[in-house]
């Protein structure tokens, strides 16, 4: 499935499940764990005990969020017998982050103010 603005200028897709997948895209990220994991995971590839230990959440908690990013696209996984070992699947995710971090950090006080997000 493609889903892709029909045309330059649009900023996201025009059909409603286009808009529904950007956004699902941003509920995947969004998440401070998830958050964590992936500015870990960007500086180079970690195994999932590492992940565990640093977030210091139930292991399978910590899985859930690991496939979830694998699920989403955001991570690769790799297996070595019963190891596994997570890397950024696309650098345009760190673009992402980061872009996402300077959005936050400018208006940080606004955004804890909102009551308009759960």
């Amino acid at each position: 499935m493609v889903l892709t603005a029909s045309n330059k200028d649009e900023l996201v897709p025009a059909s409603k499940e286009g808009k529904s997948v950007l956004a699902r895209l941003f509920r995947a990220a969004g998440d401070p764990n998830r958050l964590a994991l992936l500015a870990f995971i960007a500086e180079g590839e970690r195994s999932a005990s590492e992940c565990i230990e640093l977030l210091s959440v139930a292991q399978s908690r910590v899985s859930s969020h690991l496939a979830c990013l694998v699920t989403c696209g955001l991570l690769d996984v790799r297996r070595d017998g019963r190891f596994a070992y997570y890397s950024i699947r696309d650098p345009r995710v760190l673009v992402l982050i980061r872009v996402a971090a300077e959005l936050a950090s400018d208006n940080a006080a606004q955004i804890a103010s909102c009551t308009q997000i759960a």
